[in-house]
């Protein structure tokens, strides 16, 4: 015990000798300096002698000093490095410092500490999303599996059954795109296309779930894009979903000319103060119109649930035929935020829902 602590002693010497070097050359030459004047005055000696031994002691105990001191305190900075629950925290818990270039250190270390409790923040809050997300898509994944299973124990009905396996498509085509976000640059494929044949490609990969709810699509116009198809023909999908899922019964207007592709209907709308809020991940709010709020890429209430449903909506608020996961709007808001293309947003509760997607590079 007692060697240990002699060990230890003498480490914090030689750290402290170590760190100082350049220190303790400008000691010895200065004490050379003022031995060499001693000795032109006819200082004796002897005198010499002992003043060059006072002043090596005092530099040996001023090294001394400064070693145990900051060897205690590198101790207990290491102690609390062990005792935190997470490293990046350090920043906020470190100990005052002791002169100037201690509190440069500090500030730059303040700040790291502040980046680092941010990301770390972050991608805790990016992990539960992504977790609260998964959760719900599994919940909706259960509607269209238990559909299809009571389907085929009644005897098979070929259309329903496409319709429901249309549905698990669609909630399985927007789960991979939300896992695929943060990577999106890989599957980015830009080419030159028409607006004309991704809104047909999309509204014919839709139509089981569109006819199921009653619901007529008219599509006219056309221009050159210049984007990714397969992302844009994803956010016309998710457009066309949300209308078989809130809006049966409804008319849909998809219209293509000066670099906008818009999508209309005529269903619930959306609520003026959830305007703002529906490109929100995880947002449901409480109406929803075509291509808006609820957005998850599944399927429709159903067929026969189309007029009927529409001649009970009230004045000025929205049909709703399930909680949905509130992430489809949030991934179309992310395409067109990575792809440049301008998101617009017009509704008036109990009239109408219009989409616009704004084309930036035509042709």
């Amino acid at each position: 015990m007692r060697a240990g602590k002699i060990y230890t002693v003498f480490r914090y010497f030689g750290d402290a000798c170590e760190s100082r070097l350049v220190t303790l050359c400008f000691l010895g030459m200065g004490g050379l300096g003022f031995g060499l004047i001693l000795a032109v005055a006819g200082a004796g000696a002897a005198l010499i002698g002992l003043l060059a031994g006072v002043y090596l002691a005092v530099v040996l105990l001023w090294l001394l000093a400064v070693g145990l001191l900051e060897g205690r305190r590198m101790e207990a900075l290491e102690k609390l490095i062990r005792d935190l629950p997470e490293v990046w925290l350090l920043g906020e818990v470190l100990p005052k410092p002791v002169g100037a270039l201690e509190r440069r250190y500090f500030r730059i270390m303040l700040e790291l500490s502040r980046c680092a409790v941010g990301v770390a923040e972050e991608a805790r809050r990016e992990k539960e999303a992504y977790c609260d997300y998964v959760e719900r898509w599994i919940h909706e994944m259960k509607t269209p599996l238990t559909a299809c299973s009571l389907i085929l124990d009644n005897g098979g009905d070929g259309r329903k059954l496409r319709r429901e396996l249309k549905r698990a498509d669609n909630l399985t085509e927007s789960i991979l795109y939300y896992a695929r976000l943060r990577t999106m640059e890989k599957d980015v494929k830009i080419c030159g296309f028409s607006a004309a044949d991704v809104i047909e490609e999309a509204v014919k990969s839709q139509m089981e779930l569109l006819i199921g709810a009653g619901i007529r699509v008219e599509a006219e116009g056309d221009f050159p894009v210049y984007s990714d198809r397969k992302s844009v023909c994803f956010m016309l999908k998710q457009l066309l979903v949300n209308c078989a899922k809130h809006c049966p019964g409804c008319q849909i207007s998809i219209w293509a000319a000066e670099g906008t592709i818009s999508v209309r209907d005529d269903g619930p709308g959306i609520l003026a103060h959830e305007l703002r809020q529906v490109t929100e991940r995880g947002f449901t709010g409480s109406c929803a119109g075509a291509a808006a709020s609820r957005m998850d890429g599944d399927g429709c209430p159903g067929s026969g649930a189309g007029r009927a449903v529409r001649d009970t909506w009230p004045q000025g608020a929205g049909y709703s035929a399930s909680g949905g996961t509130g992430m489809g709007l949030y991934l179309v808001k992310q395409l067109c935020d990575r792809l440049g293309i301008s998101l617009g947003i017009a509704s008036v509760a109990g009239e109408f829902t219009c989409i616009s997607l704004g084309f930036q590079s035509t042709g």
